[in-house]
């Protein structure tokens, strides 16, 4: 934990944190905005698959890309896929120095709370191993091996649990923040 630690404090100046959430969120909301819309324009209303936080099956994984057709595949491939090989970093950086932050102003980061900074770190992992295997799946394509399928809806799922997980712990460090600041304005 003391590695850990030193790490976090070393990087959470209010610049770097704000810095950081500020060109997360700007990719997030590009692909939000513009590369999921363009890719699910092929898609007849289905999701794609890093879309799923509840995960997917093989008949799915088929039915969607059959969906897609050769053009919202390769606009998958091409467009959405890269973009998405930059927003984990961020998003595991960023939002792991967020809340060591907050864990900062409350004292804790010097505790074992500071292990929760490592659920952005699991959700960023797992979202690259996702695209590995979307981008494996998209290349086999109209072949798809049941493994990789399974393997890819395991990672999409610690992806999706780890940043629910993260979410309601940024949430309550949040809360209790906010206690802490009226608690020091009331004396």
């Amino acid at each position: 934990m003391n590695r850990l630690t030193k790490i976090l404090e070393k990087n959470i100046s209010n610049k770097k944190v704000f810095l950081l959430f500020m060109l997360t969120n700007i990719v997030y909301v590009f692909m939000l905005m513009v590369t999921i819309p363009k890719t699910m324009g092929f898609s007849n209303g289905m999701k794609l698959l890093d879309m799923l936080p509840t995960g997917y099956n093989q008949k799915y994984v088929n039915e969607l890309f059959r969906t897609l057709g050769e053009n919202g595949r390769d606009i998958y491939l091409t467009n959405q896929i890269p973009l998405d090989m930059i927003y984990p970093l961020l998003f595991g950086l960023t939002y792991s120095l967020l809340l060591a932050y907050f864990l900062k102003k409350l004292n804790k980061l010097k505790s074992p709370f500071t292990y929760l900074c490592l659920l952005p770190i699991i959700a960023g992992i797992a979202d690259y191993l996702e695209n590995f295997g979307i981008i494996a799946m998209l290349r086999s394509y109209p072949t798809l091996n049941p493994t990789i399928a399974k393997l890819t809806n395991i990672f999409t799922l610690i992806k999706s649990g780890s940043t629910t997980l993260y979410f309601i712990v940024i949430i309550t460090i949040l809360i209790a923040v906010g206690y802490k600041a009226i608690g020091q304005k009331k004396q």
